[in-house]
């Protein structure tokens, strides 16, 4: 409806219009769908290169299935342009064009799959050239430039919750809550009340998260930021040797702090306690703790997916991602 609309508006701004394309049907715009993901199993210079007739680049399928003049005119587009808001509102949503259409797969994930009990928040960055305001730069990724998007998986790299990151955010944000604090909370909302762990990077470490998120059973691991940690557990304040680990309870939650190759600092409110002694082998090399253990194996839950979605299906191909 959209894209018809969107072709429509196009033409009467022009004195002479181009000659009216055929009118767009669901069958068709599967295609047009299918076409754009099988691109990206086969490697082109440029998009025209898909329908070339050469013989060293011709695939007779993207011909047979939607000629090229169709596919490169689709005028695809998502939302109504008349409802376009005040550029100028601090709080203008920056994904109102696909605001409809990113949340739409959140709901079919959770519709056909219930996750298992350990889930991991991590960050992604989707590749991304063209513009826009809230393009990241993230020097850890291996890709540096693209869209932030927050996602929420279980053991098998399954996606169950998705949110693309644009900045501030404050119309979609409960004021009494940071941005972080709201993210998670988004994310966790459909699980409340079954009793799943969290794991989660430090960039979500805010206890008042924890006590939150603890209402509602769900149940939090984290390593944090030192600002976080009390005063008084911290390599500053207290001096280990490699192996020891001190602990400090408050409630339900629970802080340690381990010394390896360097300092290890773990929130949480998943695991008791434990006990305050060295974790080192007869050799003197240090035994990694339970909660770090674990916090390792199920961090990987997003990595997992990224690498997923990435994998190369075959030599000189690529995914469409």
């Amino acid at each position: 409806m959209e894209t018809k609309r969107y072709y429509q508006d196009y033409i009467e701004r022009l004195d002479n219009g181009p000659s009216p394309e055929p009118d767009v049907i669901e069958a068709e715009m599967f295609v047009f769908l299918a076409l754009t993901i099988q691109m990206g199993h086969g490697i082109r210079d440029k998009l025209t290169d898909y329908w070339a007739t050469v013989d060293q680049l011709y695939t007779p399928f993207y011909g047979t299935m939607m000629k090229r003049n169709r596919y490169l005119h689709s005028y695809l587009h998502f939302t109504d342009n008349r409802n376009e808001p005040d550029r100028t509102d601090e709080n203008l949503d920056r994904l109102w064009k696909i605001r409809d259409l990113s949340e739409m797969p959140n709901g079919t994930f959770s519709k056909f799959y219930n996750p298992s009990e350990n889930l991991a928040i991590d960050e992604v960055i989707l590749s991304f050239k063209g513009r826009a305001s809230f393009k990241q730069y993230i020097q850890k990724k291996c890709k540096h430039f693209g869209i932030k998007i927050f996602k929420r998986c279980n053991s098998t790299g399954y996606t169950y919750d998705a949110k693309i990151y644009v900045g501030k955010d404050r119309e979609r944000t409960p004021q009494h809550l940071t941005v972080t604090h709201a993210t998670v909370t988004e994310l966790t909302r459909k699980r409340e009340g079954c009793g799943h762990k969290l794991y989660t990077e430090n960039f979500f470490s805010s206890p008042e998260l924890f006590e939150d998120l603890a209402k509602k059973q769900v149940y939090c691991c984290v390593r944090p930021k030192r600002r976080v940690m009390l005063k008084d557990l911290t390599p500053k304040t207290i001096k280990l040797k490699r192996g020891d680990i001190h602990v400090r309870t408050s409630a339900d939650l629970t802080a340690i702090l381990w010394l390896d190759k360097r300092d290890i600092c773990m929130l949480m409110n998943i695991h008791s306690a434990p006990a305050e002694v060295n974790f080192c082998n007869e050799g003197g090399k240090a035994i990694k703790p339970q909660t770090v253990m674990d916090y390792n194996h199920h961090m990987d839950y997003v990595d997992k997916r990224d690498k997923m979605v990435n994998v190369t299906p075959s030599a000189g191909a690529h995914s469409s991602g």
